[in-house]
């Protein structure tokens, strides 16, 4: 796993054999991400810090990156990234984080996408081919503390019954 070196200050994380000089925000959950098992590929404590100079070249950007102050990334490859929902998803009540993690209209909502790639983008002589390889997680800075724990909770063998939910804020 890589982080975005030299924008914020990392550490150095093992977990058996992986290791990776990771965002200082994002080391412990990474640290947890790997205890349960789940590979990642890229992380980022503020991707509006780690994006600012974007719009000097590339001006439409402004917006997103002004948008993204206070929110975190981490990048898995899809069947992790399915497997961390899940796993954070059980080990939580059925509260309010877990309406944002699970429904785009909730207010500050995780910004959730599976990111199809073209091997052409990589290797520009071979002909055009996509496959699904990238499950993205973006959330709000604030949610940090929880996922930690809810991790933590998940590689312990603790689960939360399932329960309903309250889906007043998105209109259910």
């Amino acid at each position: 796993m890589t982080s975005y070196e030299g924008v914020h200050s990392t550490v150095l994380v093992r977990v058996g054999s992986r290791s990776a000089q990771i965002d200082s925000q994002l080391a412990p959950t990474v640290q947890a991400i790997w205890d349960c098992g789940f590979d990642t590929f890229t992380c980022c404590q503020d991707l509006a810090e780690s994006n600012a100079d974007w719009p000097e070249t590339l001006p439409h950007m402004a917006e997103w990156v002004k948008s993204r102050r206070g929110w975190m990334l981490i990048d898995f490859p899809v069947d992790s990234g399915l497997a961390f929902l899940s796993a954070v998803a059980n080990a939580g009540p059925r509260d309010a984080f877990y309406v944002r993690m699970t429904h785009w209209a909730a207010p500050d909502a995780w910004d959730v996408k599976v990111k199809p790639m073209d091997a052409a983008m990589f290797k520009e002589a071979l002909p055009s081919k996509f496959r699904l390889q990238l499950l993205q997680v973006s959330f709000p800075a604030y949610d940090l503390p929880e996922l930690t724990q809810r991790l933590r909770d998940h590689a312990a063998g603790r689960s939360v019954p399932p329960a309903p939910a309250d889906w007043s804020t998105v209109g259910r």
